[in-house]
């Protein structure tokens, strides 16, 4: 069954504590998180003051994304925040195996994200070290864009070199998931689905996460 992670990002901020309760009562099992700082995707989203709110009334793990660039100088304040797994971008860390190496050093789980033009094959040399992948189905920074169909066979040859690494990172997808979208992730080797807009802009959101959950 997959993992459901619904992206706060597209929550009603002005209600906030009530889309999270939302979700501890609802059927998701994690609370996806993104950070942006403006320089590494071209958007703003909330720091780690509204990231520490989200943590007092969550009953689930934070799933944290830090779309960013040094990631290294905020992975202390992650783990302050309440994080339990961090995200950071391959295109983003130049050393990326002791970024990976400093998460764990936290007590966290440590993931990389590869944006949409990024090949698997960069990750051929860590992938053992990971205990999550995210696959970017839109270009990062904004919600509600359009999914990128290329996602689906990368999952599949990201499958394929976790089974010939002997590894067991899990594979995340963000971006344009829905009820169609997420049906054929998961069929192609996905465990965990990111939904944003699809998730906060229904009419019933925790019956579209029950949807999600039952693909």
């Amino acid at each position: 069954m997959a993992i459901i992670s619904p992206s706060v990002l597209a929550c009603d901020f002005a209600n906030i504590q009530s889309e999270v309760e939302m979700i501890n009562k609802s059927n998701a099992d994690w609370f996806h998180i993104d950070i942006m700082d403006g320089v590494f995707v071209p958007n703003i989203s909330f720091g780690f003051p509204v990231m520490k709110a989200i943590a007092k009334h969550a009953t689930k793990p934070l799933d944290v994304h830090l779309m960013i660039v040094n990631p290294d100088n905020y992975i202390e304040d992650c783990k302050n925040a309440g994080a339990e797994w961090v995200t950071v971008h391959y295109e983003a860390c130049p050393h990326l195996h002791r970024t990976i190496q400093l998460i764990k050093s936290h007590g966290m789980k440590a993931g990389v994200a590869l944006n949409p033009h990024t090949p698997i094959s960069v990750l051929e040399e860590i992938i053992t070290d990971l205990d999550l992948v995210l696959i970017m189905s839109v270009n990062p920074g904004f919600g509600g864009q359009s999914f990128i169909e290329g996602a689906i066979p990368k999952v599949t040859k990201l499958k394929q070199l976790i089974g010939e690494k002997g590894a067991s990172t899990l594979i995340e997808i963000d971006g344009g998931v829905n009820d169609k979208t997420g049906k054929q992730l998961l069929e192609a080797g996905a465990d965990a689905l990111v939904a944003g807009s699809y998730v906060f802009k229904s009419e019933n959101p925790r019956t579209i996460i029950d949807i999600l959950k039952a693909l």
